[in-house]
């Protein structure tokens, strides 16, 4: 099993910066891609941003030139800087980490963390 521990949410006026991390641990042998996803009320959950153990980044247009992933694998652990926050950014975000070991796929989740914009 792989935990996930996520901190940095809170309460910003649009146009502010937060900086969300999370750290892995566990049974991390084979971690793979880490990312962040978020799940605004009444919405599906969608991807925020991914990046690999080699570095590549995936985001979502709607946080293109605001948002950057980054990741430290000496800590197991990845961020997301957050500028530029709009009201509609407001989500609770959630981590994300992948595994494969010996061709076995496995998908983590972190509790959450709540990014609140106001207007």
């Amino acid at each position: 099993q792989v935990q996930l521990v996520e901190s940095g949410g809170g309460l910003v006026q649009a146009g502010g910066s937060l900086r969300l991390s999370c750290a892995a641990s566990g049974s991390i042998f084979g971690l793979t891609a880490m990312g962040w996803y978020r799940q605004a009320p009444g919405k599906q959950r969608e991807l925020v941003a991914t990046v690999t153990s080699g570095g590549s980044t995936n985001y979502a247009d709607s946080v293109k030139g605001r948002f950057t992933i980054s990741r430290d694998n000496a800590k197991n652990t990845v961020y997301l800087q957050m500028n530029s926050l709009k009201p509609e950014d407001t989500a609770v975000y959630y981590c994300n980490a992948a595994t494969v070991r010996f061709g076995d796929f496995n998908n983590y989740w972190g509790q959450g963390t709540q990014v609140t914009v106001s207007s």
